[in-house]
């Protein structure tokens, strides 16, 4: 290897350290849509946990808030946290509806044991029912799922209920893990929906 060859070796080098490193410290993106800072759902009073955007490959796919009754720093706390939480989402480009559903799906199968989701069969069916019957989502467009204790998970497309809640206490349990398991779909946005919101 000449000079010149082990020079431009160790500069490949040099910038594939530097990508891992940033890959290794990489912080969610900044939400391009301002959330609340408070909510109401079930007669409870909700605070915003944390915000950020979800990233896939190079595009941004939507902004989400947490609502939570009282401030979470891990998953394992807010999975422990009993009373209503909100997922509120923000679509930032075009994104089908069946495409959705089918990620979701594929988060909480990523995220549960098979029995689990088996248990969980005909709620995990009606969330695929209930994005795949929108043929997109177009940016600014809105979706949301609320849990209340004893009552379920409701969703919402653009402000509008979408049928009645489904599942129990466990199921949306499944539904967190898609943001919140061991294999999130996007850790950045993860670690900024446990961080606090920021301005």
């Amino acid at each position: 290897m000449t000079p010149a060859q082990r020079l431009a070796a160790r500069a490949r080098l040099t910038l594939l350290l530097a990508a891992t490193a940033a890959c290794l410290h990489a912080t969610a993106a900044p939400t391009v849509n301002k959330f609340e800072p408070t909510a109401q759902l079930g007669g409870s009073p909700l605070q915003l946990n944390g915000k950020g955007t979800r990233v896939r490959l190079v595009f941004k796919a939507y902004d989400m808030g947490l609502y939570t009754t009282k401030r979470v720093n891990t998953p394992a706390e807010l999975f422990a946290l009993a009373g209503p939480k909100r997922l509120q989402f923000i679509a930032l480009r075009e994104l089908p509806g069946t495409e959705l559903g089918r990620l979701f799906l594929r988060g909480m199968g990523d995220n549960t044991p098979s029995a689990q989701m088996t248990r969980h069969a005909l709620a995990t069916t009606r969330l695929i029912e209930i994005f795949s019957g929108k043929a997109k989502l177009m940016p600014g467009d809105t979706f949301a799922m609320d849990f209340v204790p004893g009552k379920g998970t409701q969703f919402y497309i653009q402000g509008q209920p979408q049928g009645a809640p489904v599942g129990d206490d466990e199921f949306f349990t499944l539904v967190l893990r898609i943001w919140f398991g061991e294999s999130p779909a996007d850790v950045p946005l993860r670690d900024a929906l446990l961080e606090g919101p920021t301005a």
